[in-house]
């Protein structure tokens, strides 16, 4: 049976994994089902490689990865194909920015993470990927979010409601993925993308079916073609099951 989608992209924190994170033994399952059948399914993440890397290993995957929210792509785990850095500049601009507001802020460079409690604001002498804000102030965050707007050469999206998250313009999960399709000689029309923030809607409006997991944000699930269950009711099983294996048979019975 040739599915109708070839690739399947994951979002991790809030789709792949539950809250406890974890990957259920069910989504465990049904994703193998799907590699069996040969599907790709690629990890599409904001967290950075290492951290997404064990996942990877849990469920044997050799595909290509997306991490830190397509600002690096990988061919294979452990085999770079692209990375695109953040202006030092600008890293120093955000940094000063969160400063100035008292605003929790993280960084992910290419060694490390370095976060509000262990950075010195030092940019130099470091190749950077992503800056982050966290603040459940609602109005400063929108304040912030203008800020940020204002400097340009920003792509500006978050991983839940209370964050920024910021990458180089033109660098995110969607323009991700289609690098992949073009490693793995597919089309965008034959890609599922799942996910549950910002950082994955670019993804899913670009996706041959976007999908919103049940725990989503608003957003998301309006821009969505379709709502599964949430990451603790194993909506990603449901994806599999419903519209990789269902599409695939409803495929072979037209033929």
């Amino acid at each position: 049976m040739i599915a109708k989608y070839r690739l399947l992209a994951l979002d991790m924190d809030g789709t792949l994994l539950n809250d406890e994170q974890i990957i259920t033994p069910t989504t465990v399952e049904w994703i193998q089902k799907a590699v069996n059948a040969g599907v790709h399914v690629c990890l599409s993440t904001g967290r950075a490689f290492v951290s997404a890397l064990p996942y990877a290993e849990q469920l044997g995957l050799e595909t290509p990865m997306i991490t830190v929210n397509g600002s690096e792509v990988w061919r294979a785990p452990h085999e770079i194909y692209r990375r695109s850095l953040m202006d030092p500049k600008l890293v120093q601009e955000m940094y000063d920015l969160a400063k100035a507001d008292d605003i929790w802020f993280w960084a992910y460079s290419l060694d490390e993470v370095l976060k509000q409690d262990n950075w010195d604001g030092d940019v130099t002498g470091r190749e950077w990927l992503k800056f982050g804000y966290h603040t459940e102030d609602d109005e400063l965050r929108h304040k912030l979010l203008l800020r940020l707007q204002d400097m340009g050469g920003l792509e500006i999206t978050n991983s839940s409601p209370h964050n920024l998250e910021i990458n180089p313009l033109g660098v995110n999960k969607a323009a991700g993925i289609k690098e992949v399709c073009k490693l793995l000689g597919i089309e965008m029309s034959q890609v599922v993308a799942v996910g549950d923030s910002l950082n994955d809607l670019a993804a899913i409006q670009q996706a041959g079916l976007g999908v919103a997991m049940g725990n989503a944000q608003k957003t998301v699930k309006q821009e969505a073609d379709v709502v599964v269950a949430t990451n603790n009711q194993d909506g990603i099983a449901e994806v599999i099951q419903k519209y990789i294996f269902t599409e695939a048979a409803a495929s072979v019975g037209s033929k």
